[in-house]
C-alpha cells in the first residue's frame, strides 16, 4: 500500500510546478551517532482480515490477532496483553496499541487522503476549510512522544466490585507512540478565534447510533504550547493506519484517550462545552453513591460539566510478577526486579513510585526511568517533524519503574502493593472510588503472593478477557471487595455480612412462550436477529438502530448462544432493558444442541475439517509411546475422507476440560502428521508432569489423561506463517522469497518446524535449503530424529541437521551445550533471501534471538512460532 505521501505525490492536482512542500522532510531512523532516544519497535503492519470481522463493517481492515477483544466481534475495542505491551517498551507498535472503537471504522482511500477537508468553524473571524495537502503545505509539523490512555483503564476491578456502565478494560488501556503533525494552535490562529470563544469542539467521520463522536477541550488549552495539542498523521513514522484515525487524528497529551478525537473533520469554536452526544454521555466520574439507575432517571447528572473528565490521574500498575507467574524457589536466587509503569496526567511528572511487602506499613521506592526525557536533548527533525520538546516542561508519558527485592521478603510477603505520586503531590489512594461508569480507577495496585510446593504464585487483580485474579476468588468466598483490607478478615475483625448481589431479571414477566432450534434459526437473520442469553431467547430486531456499538453488534449474534460475552460486556443498565425484547424460552434440547455445534449438520462430508470460527470434535483413537514422557496422540476426524486442512507452518487450537476444576484450557499445537493425510491427526505431545515445587503442565496432562474414545475439540487455523512452496512464504498475508531456511527449535517446538522441512524435501523441485539446530537436554529428548536423519541421508546439500545436548551422556559424540553464538555463527549467519523460524522454550527463543539481531540479522528475517 503506498504511504499517504507517496499518494500525494502520485496526484496530478498536488504536483505544484513552482513550489515544493515547504517545512517537511521525512528522514529515517537516526544513526547510532545521533542522541540516545527510545526508537519505535519492529512492526509489522497487518494485512490479513481477520475471520472475526469479515462480517462486520470493518471488512477492510486488518488487525493483530493477539489483540484482546473487550466487547466481543464489534465495535472493536482491545487491548494488548499487558506482558506483550510492557516488552515492546517506552514506544508501542501501531498493531499492539490499544483501540477504543464507538462503531465502524471509516474506509478512507488512498486517493481520498489528499482531498481529505477539515474545517474550522464557529466564533472565529475567518472560518476557514483545509485539505490534507493545506496541513502538510502550511503549518510547520513537529513530532512528539505522547502516551494515550483510556479513562477505562483498569476498569475490571470496579466490575468486579460491581457491574458499571462500561465494558472492562485491564490495566493495558493505555499505549505510547510519536506522533507528528502541527500544533492544534497553528491551525486555529489561521481562523482567528473571537474574543468570547471559550471552548473547541471536535467531531470525527465515524457515524454513530447518536451523531457523529464529537468532544471538547478549553481553547485556552489548546493555544497553550505546553499542553501540546496537535493534530497527527503519522504514528512511529508511519502513516495513521484504520483503527488509529487514518489520516488524520487529534492528539490530546495528559488528558484521557476520549478527547483524542480519530478521523477529525470538524474543529468547532464555542463560548460553551460541546452538546454532542458522546461528550455527555461519556468519560464522566459521577458520585460514587449515583446507582446506574439513579443516573439513568436523571439526566442532569450528565450535564453537569464538574463531573467530566479531562487530564489524567495518577496511576501504576506492576507489569512483572505476571499475573499467574510461578517464581520456583529452588532456582530463584537472591533477588527479584519487579517492573511496571505509572503515569500521571495534565503534564505533570511521576515524582516517585513505591512498593509495600506489608500492607502498606511500610514503602521502599522504586527506581523510574524517563524514556520521554531523552527526547528533550535530541536536535533536529524526526519522520518529518521537528522534535522540539528542549522548551516544553511538561511530561506527557508513561514512565517505567523497577525494584530488586530479596527473593527472602516476596517469601515472606503475602502481597506486593504498588502506588505513585505526581509532582502535584497527588498519590494513589488505598481504596476504589467506584462511579457509574467505571473511569479513572487507580487505587493501589495489588499482586497478591500465595506459596505453595516451594513455589511463589502471583496473581493480579483480574484478567481483562477471562476469569481469574484475586479479586474474584475473594468475591466468590464471600468476601467484601470494599470493606478497606482487599475483601480480607484482620484479626479479631468479625465476618461482614455481604449484600447478596441482587441479580437483573432479563425475562419478560408471565412470559411462556417455548421456541425450539428451528425457530430460532428462521429467525436469525440481519434482518430480524433472534440471539440466546441463559436460555432465553430476544429478539433485537427492535434495538438495530439504537445499539450504542450499532446494528452489527446485534446481527453477528443472531441464531447463536452469546451468554458469555454478553454478560461480560454490559452494565446493570442493559439488562434491565432486556425484558423488552425478551421473546420466549429456548427448550433444552435445543439449547444442548445449539452449544454442541449438532444443528443443521450436513449429510454430506465437508472436504476440510478446521473451521476458523467454530470448534470441531476429534476422537482419540491411538495413543503410540515415543519415550516415557512423550506421546503421539491419534485422533479420527469427522469422515474418513476428509483431511485437516491446516497450511502448512500455521496451527490449530485445542481445548479440552482441566482435570481438577474442569473448566476449558486452550492451547496451539501443531500436528506432526501429514497434510495430506484423510480422516486423522497425529499429535505430538510432551509430558510435562508434576516434580517437587512444580505442578506439572495443565494441557499436557489433560491430554495424557485422554482414554481412547475421548473427543476434543479443535479450531483453526491459527498462525501468521505460511510456506507456498519453492521458497515463496507469506507472513500476514504478505509474500516473499527466500533461498534458504536456518530453523532453531527446541523439544516439541520441532512440530512446525518440521512441517516446513518435510515440505521442502518431499518436493524434489523445491531448491531451498535448510539448516536445522536442534536443541534438547538429553539424547532420548529428539524427536524425530528418525525423520531427521532420513533428509540428512536423501540430500546432505539440501539439509543439514545438528543436534546439541545440554545434559549429554558420556557416549554423546554430538554437539555439547545449549544454542550459542558459536554454534549460530558457525551455522546460521545472514544471508541474501535467507530466513530464521524458530520454536522452543521462550528463554531458548530469547537467547537465539538476541544472538541472531547481533550477527546482523534483521527483526524482519525472524519468525516465531
Amino acid at each position: 500500500m503506498a504511504t499517504i505521501t507517496q499518494t500525494i505525490a502520485a496526484s496530478e492536482e498536488f504536483l505544484f510546478k513552482t513550489k515544493d512542500i515547504k517545512n517537511i522532510t521525512f528522514h529515517d531512523l537516526p544513526t547510532p551517532e545521533e542522541p540516545d532516544i527510545p526508537l519505535p519497535p519492529p512492526s509489522v503492519n497487518p494485512t490479513e482480515i481477520l475471520e472475526l470481522d469479515k462480517a462486520t463493517p470493518d471488512s477492510h481492515v486488518p488487525r493483530d490477532p493477539r489483540l484482546i477483544r473487550l466487547t466481543g466481534v464489534h465495535p472493536f475495542n482491545v487491548e494488548a496483553p499487558l506482558t506483550a505491551l510492557f516488552k515492546e517498551g517506552f514506544l508501542t507498535s501501531p498493531e499492539l496499541f490499544y483501540v477504543r472503537n464507538h462503531g465502524p471504522v471509516p474506509q478512507v482511500r488512498d486517493e481520498d487522503i489528499p482531498n481529505w477537508e477539515i474545517s474550522i468553524e464557529g466564533l472565529v473571524e475567518n472560518p476557514i476549510t483545509l485539505s490534507f495537502r493545506d496541513i502538510l503545505q502550511n503549518y510547520d509539523q513537529i513530532t512528539t512522544p505522547i502516551t494515550l490512555v483510556c479513562a477505562g483503564n483498569r476498569r475490571k476491578e470496579q466490575n468486579t466490585v460491581r457491574k458499571s456502565k462500561g465494558f472492562s478494560w485491564g490495566p493495558a488501556g493505555l499505549s505510547t507512540a510519536l506522533w507528528t503533525g502541527p500544533m492544534m494552535a497553528d491551525i486555529l490562529r489561521t481562523a482567528k478565534p473571537l474574543r468570547r470563544a471559550k471552548y473547541v469542539c471536535m467531531e470525527g467521520a465515524d457515524k454513530l447510533p447518536n451523531g457523529y463522536y464529537g468532544t471538547s477541550v478549553k481553547l485556552n488549552w489548546a493555544m497553550d504550547f505546553n499542553r501540546g495539542i496537535m493534530l497527527a498523521h503519522k504514528m512511529n513514522g508511519e502513516d495513521l493506519r484504520p483503527d488509529h484515525g487514518r489520516p488524520l487524528r487529534a492528539v490530546v497529551p495528559g488528558q484521557i484517550g476520549g478527547r483524542s478525537v480519530k478521523w477529525i473533520k470538524k474543529l468547532i469554536v464555542t463560548d460553551a462545552p460541546s452538546e454532542n452526544w458522546y461528550h455527555v454521555y461519556d468519560n464522566r466520574v459521577l458520585p460514587t453513591t449515583v446507582s446506574p439507575e439513579m443516573a439513568a432517571e436523571n439526566k442532569d447528572w450528565w450535564t453537569d460539566e464538574r463531573y467530566a473528565i479531562y487530564d489524567l490521574n495518577v496511576n501504576s500498575v506492576a507489569a512483572v510478577p505476571e499475573h499467574e507467574e510461578v517464581l520456583d524457589l529452588a532456582t530463584a536466587g537472591s533477588s527479584y526486579t519487579a517492573r511496571g509503569y505509572a503515569y500521571a496526567g495534565g503534564g505533570r511528572r511521576i515524582t516517585r513510585v513505591e512498593i509495600s511487602l506489608d500492607n502498606g506499613k511500610s514503602w521502599r521506592l522504586a527506581d523510574i526511568e524517563y524514556g520521554e526525557d531523552k527526547y528533550r536533548d535530541f536536535e533536529g527533525d524526526l519522520f518529518g517533524g521537528k522534535v522540539d520538546m528542549w522548551k516544553r516542561e511538561s511530561c506527557f508519558c508513561w514512565s517505567f519503574w523497577s525494584l530488586d527485592i530479596p527473593v527472602s521478603d516476596l517469601e515472606n510477603s503475602g502481597a506486593l502493593l504498588v502506588r505513585a505520586m505526581d509532582e502535584g503531590m497527588m498519590v494513589q489512594p488505598r481504596d476504589m472510588y467506584w462511579s457509574v461508569l467505571g473511569m479513572m480507577n487507580n487505587p493501589w495496585f495489588r499482586v497478591t503472593i500465595t506459596k505453595e510446593n516451594n513455589c511463589l504464585k502471583f496473581e493480579h487483580p483480574t484478567h481483562p478477557a477471562r476469569a481469574g485474579g484475586w479479586m474474584e476468588k475473594v468475591k466468590k468466598a464471600g468476601g467484601d471487595l470494599t470493606n478497606g483490607n482487599w475483601g480480607e478478615r484482620v484479626q479479631g475483625e468479625a465476618p461482614v455480612e455481604v449484600e447478596p448481589v441482587k441479580e437483573v431479571n432479563m425475562k419478560k414477566e408471565g412470559l411462556s412462550r417455548q421456541i425450539d432450534l428451528q425457530e430460532l434459526k428462521a429467525n436469525s437473520s440481519a434482518e430480524k436477529p433472534w440471539f440466546v442469553v441463559n436460555g432465553e431467547v430476544y429478539d433485537g430486531t427492535a434495538f438495530l438502530e439504537g445499539h450504542p456499538g450499532g446494528a452489527i453488534s446485534i446481527t453477528t449474534s443472531a441464531g447463536l448462544d452469546v451468554s458469555e460475552d454478553f454478560l461480560a460486556i454490559h452494565s446493570e443498565t442493559a439488562k434491565l432493558m432486556m425484558p423488552d425484547y425478551h421473546i420466549g424460552t429456548l427448550d433444552k434440547a435445543s439449547l444442548e444442541a445449539l452449544n454442541n455445534n449438532a444443528a443443521e449438520t450436513s449429510s454430506e462430508p465437508r472436504p476440510t475439517f478446521l473451521q476458523s470460527t467454530a470448534w470441531g470434535k476429534m476422537k482419540l483413537s491411538e495413543i503410540k509411546t515415543v519415550s516415557w514422557d512423550t506421546r503421539i496422540f491419534v485422533f479420527d476426524l469427522e469422515h474418513d475422507k476428509q483431511t485437516l486442512g491446516l497450511p502448512i507452518g500455521q496451527h490449530l487450537m485445542i481445548k479440552v476440560p482441566d482435570l481438577t476444576t474442569k473448566e476449558s484450557i486452550i492451547r496451539s499445537y501443531t500436528p506432526i502428521s501429514e497434510t495430506s493425510l484423510e480422516g486423522k491427526l497425529e499429535l505430538l505431545v510432551k509430558i510435562y508432569f508434576p516434580t517437587d515445587g512444580i505442578p506439572g503442565g495443565k494441557m499436557t496432562l489433560a491430554l495424557d489423561a485422554l482414554t481412547l474414545g475421548a473427543e476434543i475439540a479443535c479450531k483453526g487455523p491459527t498462525g501468521r506463517f505460511e510456506y507456498l512452496g519453492n521458497g515463496r512464504v507469506t507472513i500476514s498475508g504478505k509474500e516473499r522469497k527466500v533461498r534458504s531456511f536456518k530453523m532453531i527449535c527446541g523439544g516439541t517446538g520441532i512440530t512446525p518446524i518440521f512441517q516446513v522441512l518435510r515440505a521442502i524435501m518431499q518436493d524434489p523441485e523445491d531448491p531451498t535449503t535448510c539448516v536445522v539446530l536442534d536443541g534438547n537436554r538429553l539424547e532420548e529428548d529428539i524427536l524425530c530424529r528418525a525423520e531427521l536423519d532420513a533428509y540428512v541421508a536423501l540430500d546432505s546439500r539440501k539439509c543439514t541437521v545438528v543436534h546439541t545436548l545440554s545434559k549429554a551422556a558420556d557416549a554423546w559424540v554430538g554437539r555439547r551445550g545449549r544454542i550459542s553464538e558459536k554454534l549460530i555463527q558457525e551455522y546460521a549467519m545472514p544471508e541474501e533471501e535467507s530466513m530464521v523460524i524458530l520454536c522452543g522454550p521462550e528463554a531458548m527463543e530469547k537467547s537465539a534471538a538476541k544472538i541472531l539481531m547481533d550477527q546482523g540479522w534483521a527483526k524482519s528475517d525472524l519468525h516465531f512460532f
